[in-house]
């Protein structure tokens, strides 16, 4: 029996001295640092939305949002790679790891916000209604009421459009929304003022006009999945540090033609 209880004390001593040599479990990583260390930036964007995010004549992916990406990347060192996702599955793409970020005029509300940590915005613009020419039933935002408006179901703008009354005509990219209206299977449909401008410039046999603009708002914020607040803390610096070189506003000037990128 004594050598019994020996053996069990000196096991127990044994496993006692592992335990207390074993390493603490390793905290995961910041999302930022693993980007360091891979020296890429993956960034989730749509590559159909001018001038934010498109393809020139040449076939580059370029846009405001594109070269936004860029400067955050610059400012980590690393190189930037561009992934191309429809606006319907763009935060699926965040959510399972496939993107680092989201650059896309991505606007913040609260539902947003139980899942995602935003930067602080980079861009200030107002929320615009597109109708055909002849369509002079709808001049305000409360006009919306009964009306088709056609949007991504998980946008903004359809919400907004919801908000005010409207019916939801599902779509997954800004062409077509406008594409449903000049065809009458719409009403209207809601987006920034820079991108139906840019729009109409590039078509201006279109047969479409503005009705109605909103405040001026945030509009762009970078979204990074939450608990990455070193990620969040460097893309601000980024923007910051853009923003008072005149990066930001040279970029906005480029592809917009105004400075949105200031509150004021």
């Amino acid at each position: 029996m004594k050598k019994v209880l020996k053996s069990m004390v000196s096991a127990a001593m044994a496993l006692s001295m592992l335990a207390g040599c074993s390493k603490p479990a390793e905290e995961p990583k910041d999302l930022y640092d693993q980007i360091i260390e891979k020296g890429v930036l993956v960034v989730g964007t749509e590559g159909t939305y001018q001038p934010n995010t498109y393809h020139d004549e040449s076939g580059e992916l370029v846009g405001f949002d594109v070269e936004v990406a860029k400067v955050i990347a610059d400012y980590f060192g690393v190189e930037v790679k561009y992934e191309e996702t429809e606006w319907a599955s763009i935060f699926s793409a965040l959510d399972a790891g496939k993107i680092d970020i989201i650059v896309n005029e991505v606007g913040y509300n609260e539902e947003r916000a139980e899942k995602y940590d935003f930067s602080e915005p980079y861009s200030f613009v107002q929320q615009a209604i597109l109708v055909k020419e002849e369509n002079n039933d709808i001049n305000a935002f409360e006009d919306l009421k009964g009306k088709i408006c056609a949007n991504e179901a998980t946008s903004l703008f359809g919400e907004t459009a919801q908000n005010f009354g409207a019916e939801l005509d599902p779509v997954n990219a800004m062409a077509q929304s406008i594409s449903e209206v000049v065809n009458g299977r719409a009403d209207a449909t809601l987006n920034y003022i820079t991108s139906f401008a840019s729009y109409m410039k590039e078509n201006p046999d279109a047969g479409v006009k503005i009705a109605a603009l909103g405040e001026t708002e945030p509009s762009s914020y970078v979204p990074v999945v939450k608990g990455n607040a070193k990620l969040v803390e460097k893309i601000n610096e980024a923007l910051k540090d853009a923003l008072e070189s005149g990066k930001l506003k040279e970029i906005s000037m480029k592809y917009y033609g105004v400075d949105v990128t200031s509150k004021n």
